[in-house]
């Protein structure tokens, strides 16, 4: 049976096993149909055997390739991922050494095979490269981030935080919902509080900094690397200074938590000692 990837070929099998059930012939079957009568003749003998429903396309995927790993060799290689739990390119150097010879594509299709291999998320989408500006002065690059705070198992309290990388200077609120026009509003308000133009800024990939957020925000805008958090370290660093000095000592009702921002943050913009600006604080700095 030749392979196809039509969807439809299935239920056209079925319906041409039960016309030859019904009464018509092979031969006029296949002339409504447009398929050889033997075809037909072997549709019919499958759907004898399985019933008459859809008849699946059977995969055209070779049972086996003659230069495939022995299974000893594939034992090996699962031995030392579970050992040591290392990647693909590690496992392939300890074969080297060991003297065993097998590529690294071999070595990645057998963890693929027995399901070892973390696989990329389609949901993931492609942002083109953006140079790091350098921060010469404010509001020349802005990280921002969202803290997300339990409050119980289906609900939490959204804490955004933002950071200028030049002076340190930071502003703070909570919401009770996250999305990008909540995102939106927090950026355009921060941008008044602090007092300076906001020229690039840079976040991660959540849900809301998003396609929207960025067309509607009317500045520069850049990603950081997926997987690779230290691109925020700074906005990262203040969301555990800001939670372990402040949100860790109020309850979980956001009227409170903003009424504590607003206080510490004024105590983190004009008293507290940076060691990362020379143990200066943001308004000497500016």
């Amino acid at each position: 049976m030749a392979y196809t990837i039509n969807p439809n070929l299935p239920r056209i099998r079925r319906e041409a096993a039960q016309l030859v059930r019904k009464g018509w012939s092979a031969r006029k079957v296949s002339r409504y149909l447009g398929y050889h009568h033997t075809t037909i003749m072997d549709w019919v003998r499958l759907a004898k055997k399985i019933g008459y429903h859809p008849i699946p396309t059977q995969s055209s995927r070779p049972k086996s390739h003659p230069r495939r790993l022995s299974l000893e060799i594939e034992n090996k290689i699962i031995e030392i991922r579970r050992k040591h739990n290392r990647y693909g390119k590690a496992i392939h150097k300890e074969l080297e050494n060991l003297g065993i010879n097998v590529s690294l594509s071999s070595v990645n299709r057998t963890l693929d095979r027995y399901g070892y291999l973390k696989k990329k998320s389609p949901w993931k989408r492609f942002h083109p490269h953006i140079d790091r500006p350098e921060a010469l002065k404010r509001g020349d690059l802005v990280q921002i981030d969202t803290i997300h705070r339990m409050v119980d198992k289906k609900k939490r309290i959204y804490v955004f935080s933002l950071i200028d990388i030049y002076s340190r200077d930071t502003y703070a609120k909570a919401y009770e919902k996250m999305n990008a026009a909540t995102a939106l509003e927090f950026v355009r308000e921060a941008e008044r509080e602090l007092g300076f133009h906001f020229h690039m800024i840079q976040s991660d990939h959540g849900p809301e900094f998003g396609k929207w957020f960025v067309s509607q925000i009317k500045k520069s805008h850049r990603y950081s690397r997926i997987g690779r958090p230290n691109d925020n370290a700074h906005v990262e660093r203040f969301n555990r200074t800001l939670q372990e000095e402040c949100l860790d000592k109020v309850s979980n009702d956001v009227s409170e938590i903003n009424r504590a921002l607003k206080e510490y943050l004024r105590y983190y913009k004009y008293e507290r000692l940076h060691a990362g600006i020379n143990f200066l604080t943001p308004s000497q700095v500016v």
